[in-house]
């Protein structure tokens, strides 16, 4: 890896994190496409992701359970199914595709997909939580057993796009758990996102999809550039930005998914 390179990969490390950091939006929403303009494959983009996420989600875990802000009940429910679908599509690449360029198609399909449903939360959260404070009887009913099947679709998922542990498990949670206030729903999120992506990030890692220079220089530029956009948040236009996160990702879940 080149200088220039180096510094290139340091900086979109850091452009990403202050963005996470500023608005909240998931990292991977904003990393995996970034490294795919980038040139690298859709596997790699992928697998180093993962445990880009895994590592930057781990402070922000131990914060929340400072903050008693995180409900281990649900993350273990969540992980029950999310962690062995995560092994389970880890497997069927190993066994069912000749090698990583086999399988970069699906990878991008997917990503798009997800990128176009985190857009779209992004787009109805209001609604969204305006849904999640009625009482829906047959949803308490059902709390439970939706909670792992929603966890069996997120650990596919974000196993083969690194997109939809954030916004997508934030949706999700604020659905089936109506009552929690906004501090328990991030915080019970990141900590189920930290061993689900760590897992992901290693099986992709046993498929050879990570490259620790890049996810190093990454590392290095988003770390404390989370902690700024935080800061930052008080003199910058939240709404805006959003808006402007939601187009982007649009525009490029409908480039991956159909094109």
């Amino acid at each position: 890896m080149e200088l220039t390179d180096l510094l290139l990969y340091i900086l979109a490390g850091a452009g990403v994190g202050f963005a996470v950091g500023l608005s909240g939006i998931g990292g991977g929403s904003l990393m995996t496409p970034l490294l795919l303009l980038f040139g690298f494959p859709p596997s790699v983009a992928v697998g180093t992701d993962l445990l880009y996420a895994a590592l930057t989600k781990f402070s922000g875990a131990f914060s929340h359970h400072k903050q008693q802000h995180i409900d281990w009940r649900v993350v273990k429910l969540l992980a029950a199914t999310s962690i062995p679908s995560a092994l389970v599509t880890v497997w069927v690449l190993d066994q069912f595709f000749d090698g990583s360029h086999a399988y970069g198609d699906l990878i991008t399909g997917m990503l798009g997909v997800m990128l176009i449903m985190t857009a779209v939360i992004l787009i109805f959260k209001g609604p969204l939580q305006r849904f999640a404070a009625k009482k829906d009887g047959w949803i308490q009913r059902y709390t439970p057993q939706l909670t792992l099947f929603s966890g069996l679709i997120l650990g596919v998922c974000v196993t083969l796009s690194s997109v939809g542990a954030g916004v997508f498990g934030t949706a999700i949670l604020m659905v089936l758990y109506p009552s929690f206030r906004a501090g328990k729903i991030v915080g019970t999120d990141i900590a189920h996102a930290v061993p689900l992506t760590l897992v992901a990030g290693t099986g992709h890692l046993f498929l050879g999809n990570v490259d620790f220079m890049l996810l190093g220089a990454l590392l290095i530029g988003s770390l404390p550039a989370i902690h700024l956009g935080a800061r930052m948040t008080r003199y910058l236009p939240d709404a805006l930005l959003r808006t402007l996160l939601t187009g982007l990702l649009l525009v490029l879940g409908i480039r991956y998914a159909f094109f």
